[in-house]
């Protein structure tokens, strides 16, 4: 190429036209890339400190990659000399960035001094996101007191937590983090304001230091606030009973235990004894208000993106055929040098029953996964297995990334 050389955008690799990296002059900013998807600002603090005092970090969760600001040059030369190896489990690789210094937001006159308020930017916002998400999400780090939603540069928030320490912990631990999986990404700032101004509680915008905050609409005596909200998951054909709070501390006196109103009736509808009807579809309950039971654990605590969920999205879910429980399972995704001595060891170090028969199929010349049947004693020794070990993630000498085990029950009543 005549010696012509392709520069790209900072955060990005830097070569020259032979392909090979070009030298870039010592910074105390360290480009870093090939992450995990699952790495957060504080996973990179954990394994970089070692080299010295880190002054700012860059999430770029979509890229895998991320800028990292050390105080001095000295301590970046460390880190790119030496490496950090790996970050949460992964090869990571760091070079010099061609910037000397990472430009703050314009909303953070000052990122080291802390502000208990932060900024948080939902970048791919694939379902909805409100305050009950973000108090759910935010609130087991530290506790929040009030949230604002707005819709100025995307969807954006603002998150005051009690203290400047336990803002400065929800930062470190979910800047970078996706709400669901892929998708809803956070990236996290100290905001400018040091307190919330909240003037109703909804969806948009809550004081939890005052519950009893609502809006009030013209026509209502009151409003009565619902547990059963919309849960942001691809899936909307089906029906949901709205359910009214029960009475305690944040609810009045004179509403009922409970009010549940019957789902309309569908022609395509089939109930059976015992089983609601199958248009029913309780896809997510997210309540109105988090708070402490007796015995000190939450209220609440969702499920939506746990390993055993089958159904995440529309795409996964219309993949998907419904099969009662058996004793034989199949197993999918599996790395090719998969051997049924391994597989009894996996069940072994897990602690769950091991299979008493063992069948792997016939895979294609250039299949990078094996499948096959496992078959136990019995239905309760196979839901066992596929409950601790389904996504169990598998990794092999010299592989990049992991192999995420797959378990199902099979059609197959025998091996």
């Amino acid at each position: 190429m005549s010696g012509a050389k392709r520069r790209r955008e900072e955060g990005e690799d830097h070569v020259d036209g032979d392909g090979g990296p070009r030298l870039i002059s010592p910074s105390p900013v360290v480009h870093v890339r090939s992450l995990c998807e699952a790495v957060v600002e504080a996973d990179l603090i954990h394994a970089l400190e070692q080299f010295g005092p880190i002054s700012y970090v860059l999430m770029m969760p979509f890229r895998r990659q991320a800028l990292v600001e050390f105080s001095g040059v000295e301590s970046a030369g460390r880190c790119v000399s030496c490496g950090a190896g790996s970050i949460a489990g992964q090869q990571a690789y760091f070079n010099y960035s061609t910037s000397k210094r990472i430009t703050r937001p314009t909303n953070a006159d000052n990122p080291a001094s802390g502000n208990k308020v932060l900024l948080l930017s939902i970048q791919n916002p694939l379902y909805p996101v409100t305050t009950d998400v973000l108090y759910t999400v935010c609130n087991p780090i530290g506790s929040v007191l009030r949230i604002v939603i707005f819709k100025r540069n995307g969807i954006q928030a603002m998150v005051e937590f009690e203290s400047v320490q336990s803002a400065q912990k929800a930062k470190a631990a979910l800047n970078g983090a996706d709400i669901y999986a892929g998708s809803c990404t956070l990236k996290i700032e100290y905001a400018r304001p040091t307190r919330l101004n909240v003037i109703k509680n909804d969806n948009e915008s809550w004081d939890y230091t005052k519950p009893h905050l609502v809006r009030k609409e013209r026509g209502k005596r009151r409003h009565r606030q619902a547990i059963l909200g919309e849960h942001p998951l691809s899936h909307s054909d089906g029906y949901a009973c709205p359910l009214l709070a029960l009475p305690g501390s944040n609810s009045p006196v004179e509403a009922p235990d409970m009010v549940c109103y019957p789902p309309p009736r569908s022609s395509t509808s089939t109930s059976y004894p015992g089983y609601a009807p199958s248009s029913v579809a309780m896809r997510g309950v997210i309540p109105s208000q988090v708070f402490e039971l007796e015995d000190g654990s939450s209220s609440y605590k969702d499920f939506a993106m746990t390993r055993n969920n089958r159904f995440s999205n529309a795409g996964q879910a219309s993949k998907n055929i419904i099969q009662p429980p058996s004793a034989v399972l199949h197993y999918y995704n599996a790395p090719p040098c998969t051997s049924q001595d391994q597989l009894l060891k996996l069940c072994a170090e897990h602690d769950v029953p091991g299979f008493v028969k063992f069948k792997i199929f016939d895979a294609k010349p250039s299949s990078k996964t094996i499948s096959g049947l496992l078959e136990f004693k019995s239905k309760t020794e196979a839901l066992e297995v596929l409950t601790i070990l389904n996504h169990y993630q598998i990794r092999i000498l010299n592989g990049s990334n992991p192999y995420t085990l797959k378990l199902c029950f099979s059609t197959s009543s025998h091996v």
